[in-house]
């Protein structure tokens, strides 16, 4: 997933018992302003709207991440944040995104999945703090953007078909997944001529 698919995820886009995650919408951050400056948006395409299986070890986690998030709300009682969505729409009188509003009322309430303790909602702020820490004491150089590159990466190695990768990353062009997406490093470029080698070695002998 995108980071914004990511960190637009209300519990309302998993489906747990049928262990399924539905992208529909994006998160971006606008100019602060004095009810908040988060945002949701519609996808970045239209291709972009899909379904994702949940593996088992993600379905763990979730299980687990969504207890202790239940547990923080009966410590912090009153004190845990909630929020609401206000609709924006155009001069046209057109809905165009939904502002995140932090607010009392027990009415209409979203439930975003990943907040901090106290149910602050920040957006895609919430992993800054971690990727310094990646960056500056473990001595990796990535972003959380990079992880969908893995993924199609480490799928493709194991055999999964471009096509199949391309719609779970929502991309509507293979293409694009091939150019931006798959990388190729020295190992793997080795691998192809030892995988021809032994080809070789199987119809010579």
């Amino acid at each position: 997933m995108r980071t914004g698919e990511v960190f637009a995820l209300t519990w309302d886009d998993i489906d747990l018992d049928n262990r399924i995650i539905k992208i529909n919408k994006t998160v971006y951050a606008k100019d602060k302003e004095e009810k908040g400056r988060w945002y949701l948006g519609t996808t970045k395409t239209v291709g972009s709207q899909r379904e994702v299986y949940i593996c088992n070890a993600l379905y763990k986690v979730l299980q687990d991440y969504k207890e202790l998030q239940n547990n923080y709300k009966k410590k912090f009682g009153k004190n845990y944040k909630h929020y609401i969505l206000e609709e924006v729409k155009n001069k046209y009188g057109k809905l165009v995104e939904y502002k995140i509003i932090e607010c009392n009322s027990k009415y209409n309430r979203i439930e975003m999945v990943f907040t901090r303790k106290d149910g602050t909602y920040s957006g895609t702020d919430i992993v800054k703090y971690p990727f310094k820490i990646i960056h500056h004491e473990l001595g990796i150089k990535c972003r959380f953007y990079d992880l969908r590159g893995s993924f199609a990466t480490i799928s493709l190695r194991n055999g999964c078909e471009i096509k199949d990768i391309a719609e779970v990353l929502g991309h509507k062009r293979i293409e694009t997944t091939q150019r931006y997406y798959i990388i190729s490093n020295e190992v793997n470029k080795n691998k192809v001529i030892k995988s021809f080698e032994e080809s070789l070695k199987y119809y010579t002998n």
